[in-house]
């Protein structure tokens, strides 16, 4: 177990390397830099502001003096937030968007798991249609439509709740943008979760468990729900990662100061240090929640040989 945790790490480093390097060179081949706006600034002091920030080396130079940075956990500075380094931005945003990501995965759990093993346990029935028109619902409306027509309903029409900002963290935000980041989650969760079910309630071991006059609600939570759940584990791994540092638009939509607003910003200023800095971290949260997914496997499924 020891020997494949370690080897699975040390097969992750040239992963993040390669990633490092791709997002590196493709953001410098983008038109325009951190120093451009509308008014043009002296020659001298753009080339002044350019040695400052090391960008007046060569590109191969810059690399590398990246990656000795991150090497010591330093993602630099920021080009447009000034006196701010990437490493205090990331900081600030990021405990947002985990609260505000992990709230909605843990929504999503909830209801598509219930939901999954429902429409499984009473398959092509009119509870399991229903599920899964909901569920194909839930897939072909993207959140970025659903998120302007809940706050259309619920906090204009009906007003319920506020149409957006964070409010501290305060409940009562927290409704409209977990909700809207979750329901692609339950429809996707739903799906692999009765697909899952139906096929390992028909395997030999459900039947024996059956068989032997034990209460159906053992044999689903006992014998049935660990296997059946193997997919959906797979799948949190990605979509884990994606939801807690990817809700860009739901980020925008309700003005919520998290890690998306930072990505977005610096991407369309051409801060160079803050766009990396989130894909780097982005890209080590994903490796990390597969690591874990992987060693997850082995309590699910004894039979899952390292």
């Amino acid at each position: 177990m020891l020997r494949y945790s370690f080897s699975r790490l040390m097969g992750a480093i040239p992963t993040l390397f390669i990633l490092i390097a791709l997002a590196f060179f493709m953001i410098r081949v983008a038109p325009g830099g951190p120093f451009d706006s509308e008014r043009s600034l002296p020659a001298e002091i753009e080339a002044n502001l350019r040695a400052a920030y090391n960008l007046d080396l060569p590109l191969y130079e810059q690399f590398f003096r990246y990656i000795g940075g991150l090497m010591r956990g330093d993602f630099g500075p920021s080009f447009q937030y000034k006196d701010y380094t990437v490493t205090e931005l990331i900081g600030t945003g990021f405990p947002v968007s985990l609260r505000l990501g992990g709230s909605a995965m843990l929504l999503a759990l909830l209801i598509g798991i219930s939901a999954g093993t429902l429409a499984a346990l009473r398959q092509n029935s009119r509870t399991d249609y229903s599920v899964m028109a909901v569920s194909m619902t839930g897939i072909s409306i993207p959140n970025f439509v659903m998120a302007p027509l809940m706050i259309l309903l619920f906090a204009v029409y009906l007003g319920w709740l506020p149409a957006g900002g964070w409010g501290g963290g305060a409940w009562n935000h927290m409704i409209l943008p977990v909700i809207a980041l979750a329901l692609p989650q339950i429809a996707y969760i739903s799906r692999l979760t009765r697909g899952s079910m139906i096929e390992v309630l028909r395997s030999n071991f459900v039947r024996t468990a059956r068989a032997q006059g034990l209460p159906e609600r053992t044999v689903i939570l006992r014998y049935a729900l660990k296997p059946a759940l193997l997919p959906v584990v797979s799948y949190l791994g990605p979509a884990t990662a994606a939801v807690i540092t990817g809700s860009v638009v739901i980020e925008q939509i309700f003005g919520v100061p998290g890690l998306g607003r930072y990505f977005v910003q610096g991407a369309l200023n051409r801060d160079y240090t803050l766009v990396m800095g989130v894909v780097v971290f982005y890209g080590v949260l994903i490796i990390v929640f597969n690591f874990l997914v992987d060693i997850l496997y082995a309590w699910l499924d004894p039979k899952v040989k390292y």
